[in-house]
């Protein structure tokens, strides 16, 4: 048996039907409760203004005005890969750091305590009636040490250890540069693609109000018996397409927001305008000027370079094995049986040491050939790999000089296409609506000027793109 109760709303909400609530008892053994939404509105009318108060916050939020260099600088901060180039540029400062620390004098205090058992008989000892150790090693029976103690070692290996890590040091640097300037390139190709796709995004709005319009022109020319119904059946099927084309316009310029926003900020979906226009272009340098940037700023010659360094001074750090190397010790403090500056007799127990040593190698089977073998083919590889990046350099500076000079020149003539494109549209729907020409040509004139739009925002990416390329071998263009 089904029973039903509907429950309705008090005297003082009469008139405005809010909710209801159903409820519905099944046969014993299944009962359920089926309800609307009346507690969550009953929740939300008990605290007044929160769900409103939220969504007010949202919507007064102001987006943020980022420039092209503002969103560089945040995408410099937040990016993972030029984090951890940064982080071994940092590691490779301090391997010089201890390197350079392996050529200076080593410091120490070195306190110790010996105790050796009694062999019970004096030995004349520094100390009156004195007792000698079990183990003749030892000094005496108590040992007291407390000294300061200076070392050094100096050899031709720990030098060139130090040039090494100096050169890896600017390899690390050179290499952080690398990463900071491909970031910013794929930063300025992000920012313009998502202003390129705001333009786009536009220009189909505008083409399917255009459409929208002619649509209705055919209509009223049809009324009155100037054009046959097949006119407003081609004008509709634009205006279905321009609808389609709209809507795929939306959906592109929110995924190139959404790109963008992953690279500035920890929350992708934080709401932002860009300040930079589209359209906004800088003189081009000569290219003998771009050449000799290059030649000067390029980090990837400069990272070429330093490991030939480090792998000229790897060569002589291994021929080191072959000479001796010096060591020098001072030590300052006590060594005695009781822990005093003077004795019970007066002698003085503080005192100073020091030692010169030299190390002279002899025989060590090969060893030391084989690491200078293994230097000498790690120096001839860096040097085949500075003269691959000098002849890449000068070939990639080509190109780069090049398709930016193409999409400086194709953008100026795309921009001046659009204007035309725009005349050509409004002079064919004159002459349409006038009987001169035909719904061929003025739909022919709509997807012109759609597709120039399209394509002159695709040509200020490409030449911004360009530009921020080529800034990438030779940095910041004058």
């Amino acid at each position: 048996m089904y029973l039903s109760n509907i429950v309705k709303v008090s005297d003082s909400m009469r008139g405005a039907w809010k909710t209801s609530i159903f409820r519905i008892v099944l046969p014993i053994g299944c009962g359920v409760l089926l309800s609307s939404s009346l507690m969550a509105q009953q929740s939300s009318a008990s605290q007044p203004g929160i769900t409103a108060n939220l969504s007010n916050s949202q919507a007064s939020t102001p987006p943020i005005q980022i420039t092209l260099a503002e969103a560089e600088q945040r995408a410099l901060k937040i990016e993972p890969t030029l984090l951890a180039a940064q982080a071994a540029q940092k590691s490779a400062g301090y391997d010089r750091t201890i390197a350079r620390s392996a050529l200076l004098p080593q410091a120490d205090i070195v306190g110790q305590y010996l105790f050796t058992e009694s062999n019970g008989r004096p030995f004349g000892g520094t100390l009156p009636n004195e007792s000698g150790p079990v183990f003749i090693a030892n000094n005496a029976v108590h040992e007291y040490i407390s000294q300061f103690v200076a070392t050094e070692d100096l050899s031709l290996a720990s030098v060139a250890r130090y040039r090494q890590a100096g050169a890896l040091a600017l390899r690390a640097k050179a290499e952080a540069e690398i990463a900071s300037r491909g970031l910013v390139a794929v930063v300025t190709q992000a920012y313009y693609s998502v202003l390129a796709a705001d333009r786009k995004l536009q220009a189909a709005q505008e083409a399917a109000q255009e459409a929208q319009n002619f649509v209705n022109l055919t209509k009223k020319l049809e009324s009155g018996r100037e054009v046959a119904h097949s006119d407003v059946l081609k004008a509709e099927l634009q205006l279905e397409q321009r609808q389609r084309d709209q809507a795929d316009a939306t959906l592109a310029a929110t995924e190139a927001r959404e790109a963008l926003g992953v690279l500035l900020f920890p929350d992708p979906t934080t709401p932002y305008a860009l300040a930079d226009p589209l359209s906004a272009t800088a003189p081009l340098p000569d290219e003998n000027q771009v050449r000799v940037l290059a030649g000067v700023a390029n980090p990837e010659l400069r990272s070429a370079m330093a490991d030939v360094k480090a792998s000229d001074a790897d060569v002589l750090a291994s021929r080191a094995g072959y000479l001796p190397t010096l060591s020098f010790d001072y030590n300052y403090g006590l060594d005695a049986p009781m822990f005093a500056r003077i004795g019970p007799a007066g002698e003085r127990f503080l005192g100073y040491s020091a030692s010169a040593g030299i190390n002279i190698p002899v025989w060590d089977w090969f060893a030391t050939h084989s690491h200078v073998k293994q230097s000498e083919l790690r120096r001839h590889l860096a040097r085949a790999s500075l003269d691959l990046t000098q002849r890449q350099l000068v070939a990639q500076l080509h190109v780069a000089y090049g398709e930016l000079t193409t999409a400086e020149a194709a953008f100026a003539s795309l921009t001046q296409s659009v204007e035309q494109a725009r005349e050509s549209l409004h002079l064919s729907t004159l002459r349409y609506q006038a009987g001169e020409a035909t719904v061929v040509e003025v739909v022919d004139a709509q997807n012109t000027y759609l597709t120039t739009e399209t394509m002159a925002a695709d040509g200020a990416v490409r030449y911004h793109v360009a530009r921020a390329n080529l800034e990438r071998l030779t940095g910041r263009l004058p």
